[in-house]
C-alpha cells in the first residue's frame, strides 16, 4: 500500500511541476502571416531547476524567491522568427550557461513581435521589447541588484535590443554580447539607433554573415570576425540548399559562442586590417601585452577588457572548423625555397601523432615561392595533436593539364601560435607536385637564411 502511495505522490509532483513550468511558446503559421502584438515573456532558469522555466512577473520580483539579486543575471534575447518556431539553439545555450556559472538566466521570449513574415514589423518592435526589459531591470535594481552584474546576450535583432536596453541605463550594464547583429535596416544608422560601444561597460560582437543578414562594421569595444565575417565553412554556397542557405552563416554565430562557454574550445583572435592579411601571417604580433593583446573569442573575452584599446582600433580575426568543436590549432608556416624560377601553388600540411592526425590545406590563395624569400602562411589544423611525431607536406598547383612541378624547400618552419612549444623545422625537402612527403621535424637551429 505504501508503495502505491509513494508512486501516486511522485506522479502528483511531476504533474504539478509540469503545470508550473513554462517555456518558449511557438506560434502557428497563421500568427506569422497575420502578425501579432508585442508580448514579452521572461522565463527564469536557475541551477536549482535548470529544465523548468518560471514565468517572471514584470511587477513583483518578490513572487520569485528563486531569483537571487546577489547572483549575476544573464538575459538571452533571440532575433527575427519568421516561422514562429523556438530557436534551435535555445535549450543548449541554457544548459551551457547554467553549467558554467551560478546565475539567474532569463530567456526573453518575444516571439509575439518577432514571429512574423514582415521583417520590418519585427524591427519596429525591438524598441518595445527593449523598454520591457528595461522596466524589469529597474525592478532588479529596486531589490538591490547591481547593473554591473548584468550580461545581455543578443542574437541578430536581439543584439540591437540589448543595445537599446544598455542605452537606457547610460552604458552602466556590465556586458553586452552581440551575436551577428542584424544588418538590414541598421546598416548606416547612427549609434543611438543600433548597438554601439557606449551601451555597456564591455561590448563584444561576433560577425559571421556580414554580407547578408549581419552587420559589417564594428559595433563594440571588440569585434570578432570569424573566417573573415562572411562565409562560414560547411555552410551552403547556393540557393538550391533551401532555407539553410539563408540562415546557416547567420546562425553559426550562436554555435561558435556556445562552443566557448564551457571553456574547452576557444579560438585566439588576432588584430588585423583584413582576414587575408591574417591568413598570410602578417598579423600575429600581439603587441606589448604579449598574448594578452590577442584575446580569446567567446564567453571569456571579457578577461581582455582591461588590456585592449576601448573601443578597439582593430578588427579581430580567427578561423574555425565547419562543425563543433569549431576551434582550430593554428601554426605559422614559413617556407624558403631555392628554386631558380618562381613557383605558385598550394600547400597541404599534416601533423601526425600516436594514432592521430590533423590536416590543414592553405588554399585562400596561390602564394608565390621565390628563391631565398620567406613565404609566411597560417595553417589552421582541424584538431590538436597531443604528441607530434611527424609532419608531411604536399605541393599542388591546381592545374591539371600542365607539367608537374617541383618545389625545392631549403627550410620549412612550423611555429605554434599558442606559445606552448618551440618552433619545429625541416631542412632540404624536395616536393613533387601532388605527392605527400613525410618527415620527422626537429627543433629549429640557429642557422638563418
Amino acid at each position: 500500500m505504501w508503495q502505491y502511495l509513494g508512486i501516486a505522490l511522485l506522479i502528483s509532483v511531476q504533474i504539478n511541476k509540469a503545470q508550473t513550468c513554462d517555456s518558449f511558446k511557438p506560434l502557428t503559421i497563421l500568427h506569422t502571416l497575420v502578425g501579432s502584438n508585442v508580448r514579452v515573456r521572461l522565463l527564469l532558469y536557475t541551477r536549482i531547476d535548470g529544465d523548468c522555466g518560471a514565468l517572471l512577473s514584470h511587477t513583483n520580483l518578490s513572487a520569485h524567491p528563486q531569483f537571487n539579486v546577489s547572483r549575476p543575471t544573464v538575459f538571452v534575447i533571440h532575433g527575427f522568427r519568421p516561422t514562429g518556431s523556438p530557436p534551435a539553439w535555445l535549450n543548449k545555450i541554457r544548459e551551457l550557461l547554467l553549467a558554467r556559472s551560478n546565475i539567474n538566466l532569463v530567456i526573453v521570449d518575444w516571439n509575439h513581435g518577432a514571429g512574423t513574415i514582415n521583417y520590418w514589423t519585427a524591427v519596429e518592435n525591438t524598441h518595445k521589447v527593449a523598454n520591457n526589459i528595461t522596466a524589469f531591470i529597474n525592478l532588479i535594481q529596486d531589490h538591490g541588484g547591481n547593473l554591473s552584474s548584468i550580461h545581455l546576450i543578443g542574437v541578430s535583432l536581439g543584439a540591437h535590443i540589448s543595445g537599446f536596453v544598455g542605452a537606457n541605463f547610460k552604458g552602466k550594464i556590465g556586458r553586452i554580447t552581440g551575436l551577428d547583429a542584424a544588418g538590414p535596416e541598421f546598416t548606416g544608422s547612427s549609434p543611438e539607433k543600433r548597438l554601439d560601444p557606449t551601451d555597456a561597460q564591455f561590448v563584444d560582437v561576433l560577425h559571421t554573415d556580414m554580407d547578408s543578414l549581419g552587420f559589417r562594421e564594428t559595433l563594440g569595444h571588440i569585434d570578432f570576425y570569424a573566417n573573415g565575417g562572411a562565409d562560414q565553412p560547411n555552410c551552403p554556397k547556393t540557393i538550391f540548399s533551401g532555407e539553410s542557405y539563408f540562415k546557416c552563416d547567420h546562425q553559426r554565430s550562436v554555435n561558435l559562442f556556445m562552443d566557448t562557454i564551457n571553456g574547452t574550445c576557444s579560438s585566439r583572435a588576432y588584430p588585423c586590417l583584413s582576414y587575408e592579411d591574417f591568413q598570410d601571417g602578417k598579423c600575429l604580433n600581439c603587441d606589448s601585452f604579449g598574448m594578452l593583446g590577442c584575446p580569446l573569442f567567446g564567453y571569456d573575452s571579457i578577461k581582455w577588457k582591461d588590456y585592449l584599446p576601448q573601443p578597439s582600433l582593430s578588427n579581430y580575426y580567427f578561423s574555425t572548423n565547419g562543425e563543433s568543436p569549431y576551434c582550430k590549432t593554428n601554426f605559422k608556416v614559413d617556407i624558403i625555397v631555392w628554386n631558380t624560377e618562381t613557383k605558385m601553388g598550394y600547400i597541404t600540411v599534416k601533423l601526425y601523432g600516436d594514432d592521430e592526425e590533423a590536416v590543414a590545406t592553405i588554399k585562400h590563395k596561390r602564394p608565390e615561392f621565390r628563391k631565398f624569400k620567406e613565404t609566411a602562411l597560417v595553417a589552421g589544423f582541424d584538431r590538436p595533436i597531443s604528441s607530434l611525431k611527424n609532419v608531411s607536406l604536399m605541393f599542388h598547383t591546381g592545374k591539371v593539364l600542365q607539367p608537374k612541378h617541383k618545389l625545392r624547400i631549403l627550410r620549412v618552419r612550423l611555429t605554434p601560435l599558442e606559445p606552448v612549444e618551440k618552433p619545429l623545422c625541416r631542412y632540404d625537402v624536395l616536393l613533387e607536385e601532388n605527392k605527400e612527403v613525410r618527415f620527422k621535424p626537429v627543433p629549429c637551429g640557429d642557422a638563418t637564411f
